[in-house]
């Protein structure tokens, strides 16, 4: 799930920076490729009829690894910007499909208690792309760039050869992938029999939308899911930027390595160490009790990057330290919003589809203040800007404090909760229930 993601989001603008094109459009079009994550519930519905959920992961797989092969050949045509972008635009489609049908496996074939246990794990895995990408491939990018210095082509034809070997082996990766997990990947459920109309695609969505937007607190959960990422969508694109960018202009100058190993490979490492905690945290406590402290794990350390563009350290081991705060924090934090909207958004007839309406609204929050974000820094400069960002977490923090909970958080609160409603019926038809009978069926449901 990961890996497209996280090429297109963060790996494309270390590509396009030493390509030599301007911040401004690196940040708007690297973000505005990434809508189809965040309109993907409007194709949710035609999985769930067509085919399997496992068909989609293991083709989506396969699709975006031939498109990132064909990626590599097209860098080579002069002025191939506005290729690449369009490239990207179909792997963003297809990475954005495998993520509706990856998410209806694992929410299909996880019981609620197993989702908490492992979405630590969900996590840890899907941000591994951040090791592998943003470590390792943008890290071998330049010390292939470096190896093709000695011939006697021009600087930026060594990146174009150097990214060419890199998108290529990134194709690779998922088509081995998607074979391996033609095999390996878990299905319970029956192919759909027969062809099944557009028709009744189009009422499965209309069914999906009316369902959404008629849950209860469904407005304020939009609100939450917008405003617990809006500090990282702005800086998303400018980290790498920034971090690129000569001490002139306010930047670190970091080499292509030295991002591969201080921001993907440390920084990624405390990401997966964050996530994994914060998974069994959240089960341990419920994530009712936890949110608030995932809130402000998640928000307070983009400080670092405030700090970082204020004093322009020369020493890499505290810039080595700010980043993996950062990404210690944002893996930790992370978990909040994601096992949020699983068992709290959601929950109901269309599980799967709620969650990738969930998620795209979310992703539209990161997808535009992307987009706004390579202007408002060109404005305001990098110290300026990261403060201003550090002002945008605050409403994270005070609607979390108040968001309500709509599901039962525990176990114990879900027999409780079950309990209560059949008490309530039987109550209605003038009938006694039978409490140990009711709490045994439903311990056994569960």
């Amino acid at each position: 799930m990961g890996l497209p993601f996280v090429v297109l989001n963060m790996v494309a603008a270390v590509m396009f920076k030493n390509l030599d094109i301007p911040n401004a459009e690196i940040a708007f079009w690297t973000s505005l490729i990434m809508w189809p994550w965040t309109i993907k519930f409007l194709w949710s519905p035609f999985i769930e009829i067509f085919r399997t959920k496992k068909f989609f992961v293991v083709s989506t797989q396969i699709l975006s690894g031939l498109l990132f092969g064909i990626g590599a050949l097209a860098l080579h045509i002069p002025d191939c910007f506005a290729i690449m972008i369009a490239l990207f635009a179909v792997v963003a489609f297809s990475g954005a499909t495998h993520d509706i049908a990856a998410d209806g496996v694992y929410m299909s074939e996880l019981s609620g208690r197993d989702q908490s246990r492992y979405i630590g794990w969900q996590g840890a895995f899907y941000n591994l792309a951040k090791l592998v990408a943003t470590g390792g491939l943008v890290g071998l990018a330049g010390v292939l760039a470096h190896t093709f210095a000695g011939s006697d082509t021009p600087a930026r034809q060594h990146f174009v050869d150097a990214w060419m070997i890199v998108l290529a082996v990134i194709g690779a990766i998922l088509l081995l992938l998607g074979a391996w997990h033609t095999r390996i990947v878990p299905s319970s459920e029956k192919p759909a029999s027969g062809a099944r109309s557009v028709k009744e695609g189009l009422n499965g969505l209309r069914a999906v939308i009316t369902a959404f937007f008629t849950k209860r607190y469904i407005w304020y959960y939009i609100a939450f899911i917008i405003l617990y990422r809006l500090g990282e969508g702005f800086v998303m694109k400018i980290v790498p930027l920034f971090l690129m960018s000569d001490r002139g202009s306010g930047g670190l100058a970091m080499t292509n390595e030295q991002i591969g190993l201080y921001y993907g490979t440390c920084g990624a490492a405390a990401f997966l160490l964050g996530s994994l905690l914060a998974g069994y945290f959240t089960a341990h406590r419920g994530l009712k009790r936890s949110l608030f402290t995932l809130c402000c794990i998640f928000n307070i350390p983009f400080a670092a990057y405030a700090l970082l563009a204020w004093l322009q350290p020369e020493s890499m081991v505290v810039i080595a330290g700010a980043i993996i705060v950062e990404y210690f924090g944002y893996g930790f934090g992370f978990v909040g919003l994601t096992l949020f909207m699983m068992q709290q958004v959601a929950p109901g007839p269309h599980q799967m589809a709620h969650y990738a309406f969930a998620s795209g609204i979310m992703n539209f929050s990161v997808m535009l203040t992307g987009a706004m974000s390579g202007y408002l820094c060109d404005a305001l400069g990098y110290g300026s800007f990261f403060a201003a960002v550090m002002v945008a977490t605050i409403p994270a923090f005070l609607i979390t404090w108040f968001v309500p909970f709509t599901h039962p958080d525990t176990k114990a609160e879900q027999i409780a909760q079950e309990t209560q409603q059949q008490y309530e019926q039987t109550d209605n038809q003038g009938t006694t229930a039978a409490p140990y009978a009711l709490g045994g069926e439903t311990s056994g449901e569960q």
